[in-house]
């Protein structure tokens, strides 16, 4: 288990109160994205469509489990990350066979190339954009070369912590194409698409990306 406060104290007034908000409406959000998911993301299937079976896949913020029990089912070896401990718990009844750790993305706990993929569904939007290029970074190294990259973000301008709506006071940082583009090629990886949706698996405009290390 590892947060490392000290490291990221100059974003924790960001990243805290989104954390803070998941423990407290942990309730909420797993009866709406575990119990109600009634079939897997387009961008997850679109994905596994590229990868061998048995490929080893990173699910980066797994929440309750229920992508990591349905990558389970297609025969790929899964592991999930995420910082709530209420997610945690209910990704353990979830997905039962799945290992499971608690780490903040910043500081990924794994060996260099320890996966072939890495799944990232609306999870590096809780993140600052100051703190994203060196996520995108270490999510390189943390897969093989060749090994891809599969996101969501939320599309927009005006990055801010919600203070109204559903379970407000989390914070979302919001991508233009563009911008976004430059970040993930800056960081080592190579762009297969990269294209915005609307109202496909979440409510509002999204930037779907699927990339590749380089090598």
């Amino acid at each position: 288990m590892t947060t490392h406060r000290e490291r990221h104290h100059t974003t924790s007034q960001i990243v805290a109160p989104t954390i803070r908000i998941y423990e407290q409406g942990a309730a909420t959000f797993l009866k709406r994205w575990v119990n109600r998911r009634k079939r897997p993301p387009t961008l997850l299937l679109d994905s596994l469509a590229r990868l061998p079976t048995q490929s080893a896949i990173l699910d980066l913020g797994c929440g309750g489990g229920q992508d990591a029990r349905f990558l389970l089912a297609k025969g790929f070896r899964v592991v999930g990350l995420d910082l709530t401990t209420a997610f945690l718990r209910a990704a353990r009844n979830t997905a039962p066979s799945v290992p499971l750790v608690r780490a903040d993305m910043r500081d990924l706990p794994f060996e260099d190339a320890s996966f072939d993929a890495v799944w990232a569904a609306a999870c590096l939007m809780h993140l600052p954009k100051s703190d994203t290029a060196c996520v995108f970074k270490k999510l390189r190294e943390a897969v093989r070369p060749g090994g891809l990259l599969a996101t969501t973000v939320t599309y927009g301008t005006q990055s801010r912590i919600l203070t109204d709506g559903w379970m407000p006071g989390r914070y979302f940082a919001r991508w233009q194409k563009a911008e976004l583009a430059r970040v993930v090629e800056r960081s080592g990886w190579m762009i297969d698409s990269l294209r915005v949706v609307s109202n496909q698996e979440r409510k509002g405009r999204w930037l779907n990306l699927v990339a590749r290390r380089d090598g």
